[in-house]
């Protein structure tokens, strides 16, 4: 009986295991039965399930929020996924990338907080969706500190690319979306086997999904979609997955800086839009 109250679910890997552990047999992360690593902050803000949920509410409060500072307009472009879209002024004062925020008005912050602002109900929704069902594989596979390096940096990358190729206004969560994409690809054929060419054939037909969706809508940054995958696949090879290497403090220190500085650059997006809409 004592065994049994003494027994936890690794913090990292979710099996059981005893909690005096000086690692867990199964992933190796070091102290799984440390109390900071298993209290409830840790538990509410770094759970598998609990990353998804907050990176879904980030997109959704942004996306709420820049329709609350601007009544909905035709948006960035005269499509379906401009339907209850934000103004264009809106969603430049909230942090949209492009030509224009950047060189006009010095704003390299917005390759961050534009993959957390969208153009429509479709966008989002699409969006939301392609990261609600890709994201858990890329969990389980790399783990939770690594998708955050992954979501985050392919995401600026993305918008980084397509700045380059003059895009003048650009928001979405894609780019990071095509990150998380671009990193199983690279893991599926990677791993080979049955198992990895069933996960790369998978994902491909995502990513073939969004290639032809990209050719066929107006409005659609193609630019950052492109470099949101390579910048994913060689992350991915960069950062290694589980069944080649386990999560090490490196990853957790840089996930943890990647946490702060996109807090961080939220907030400002927030507060600077409220200022703007209302004191400016």
């Amino acid at each position: 009986m004592d065994k049994e109250r003494r027994s936890i679910l690794c913090p990292n890997c979710k099996k059981l295991i005893s909690q005096d552990e000086p690692r867990c047999p199964h992933c190796g992360i070091a102290n799984p039965g440390a109390w900071w690593k298993n209290n409830i902050g840790a538990r509410l803000f770094l759970g598998t399930d609990q990353l998804i949920k907050w990176i879904i509410y980030a997109n959704v409060a942004l996306y709420l929020i820049s329709l609350l500072l601007y009544p909905w307009s035709s948006g960035l472009s005269l499509n379906p996924l401009a339907l209850l879209s934000p103004s264009n002024k809106g969603l430049l004062l909230l942090g949209a990338t492009g030509t224009v925020p950047i060189d006009r008005l010095g704003r390299w912050w917005t390759l961050i907080s534009a993959n957390y602002l969208h153009g429509g109900v479709f966008h989002i929704l699409f969006n939301m969706i392609a990261f609600r069902q890709i994201a858990p594989l890329v969990l389980q596979e790399y783990g939770t500190n690594r998708m955050v390096i992954l979501y985050t940096v392919s995401g600026a990358v993305g918008f980084f690319v397509s700045y380059l190729a003059g895009i003048p206004i650009t928001i979405g969560a894609s780019a990071a979306v095509c990150g998380l994409i671009g990193a199983i690809l690279y893991y599926g054929k990677s791993r080979g086997g049955l198992y990895g060419q069933a996960i790369f054939k998978q994902i491909g037909g995502w990513a073939l999904g969004i290639f032809l969706f990209g050719l066929l809508m107006p409005g659609i940054n193609n630019w950052g979609h492109g470099g949101g995958i390579v910048a994913g696949a060689l992350l991915g090879m960069l950062l290694g997955y589980k069944e080649r290497a386990r999560e090490r403090v490196f990853h957790k220190v840089l996930a943890g800086v990647f946490i702060a500085i996109t807090a961080l650059v939220l907030v400002w997006a927030v507060g600077s839009g409220i200022y703007y809409r209302f004191l400016g």
